[in-house]
């Protein structure tokens, strides 16, 4: 049975912030659902009569796609000290080239995003880590195009230290969720070469955030 769009819960967490900061609204119109094969939610297309409290109007388009995690995933060789990345690179369409990112994913029907970073970085990568490994670079949500999206990003990162024979058995593994069209490799590269390998915003400010944290 699909979900409908009231009880989705990307649905409900974009709601109730737009009124949490005075937002208004007159109507709510679906132009578009795409549900997962399980009938999950997650795209919503939206036409919205809404204003904010000083009676402005919104832009009256949004495109749900829900909250994500991004983990910046660092190796350290306990034999010399040197940083590793593991990254993971798949094609995308948004020019249909090989992106090279951190271990990610949406939190659609999850609520604790640590579950969702957990989750994600063994689904991509066979690594398995714990939520003790974790650590929150961001206080506050960041949004990736406000203008459009109601996306925004938790950002993670997990450094262990292991044998460098460990961290060399993560080059060019495959994985992913094979039901959800995922195709995705493995990537370990030193921690100075993987910004010049990545296009992807939010991979990027994962990366300079664990800088701005580490230096």
């Amino acid at each position: 049975m699909k979900q409908e769009l009231s009880d989705a819960l990307k649905f409900k967490q974009w709601k109730a912030i737009l009124e949490k900061n005075g937002i208004q609204f007159n109507s709510i119109t679906p132009l578009q659902l795409v549900h997962k094969p399980n009938g999950e939610v997650i795209f919503a297309l939206l036409n919205i009569d809404a204003q904010d409290k000083n009676g402005e109007k919104l832009l009256p388009v949004v495109l749900l796609r829900g909250h994500f995690v991004s983990v910046l995933t660092c190796f350290i060789s306990q034999e010399t000290g040197k940083r590793y990345l593991l990254l993971v690179k798949q094609y995308r369409v948004s020019n249909g080239e090989i992106s090279y990112e951190h271990p990610a994913g949406m939190c659609d029907s999850e609520t604790d995003p640590y579950k969702v970073a957990v989750k994600e970085v063994q689904e991509e990568t066979g690594l398995i880590i714990q939520k003790s490994d974790l650590t929150l670079l961001n206080k506050q949500m960041y949004y990736t195009s406000p203008g459009l999206l109601d996306e925004g990003g938790y950002f993670f990162y997990c450094e262990l230290i292991l044998p460098q024979t460990e961290i060399d058995k993560y080059q060019n593994k495959s994985a992913g969720a094979l039901d959800e069209r995922e195709f995705i490799q493995t990537c370990v590269v030193p921690i100075e070469e993987a910004p010049t390998l990545m296009t992807n915003i939010p991979a990027l400010l994962n990366y300079y955030l664990y800088l701005q944290v580490k230096n």
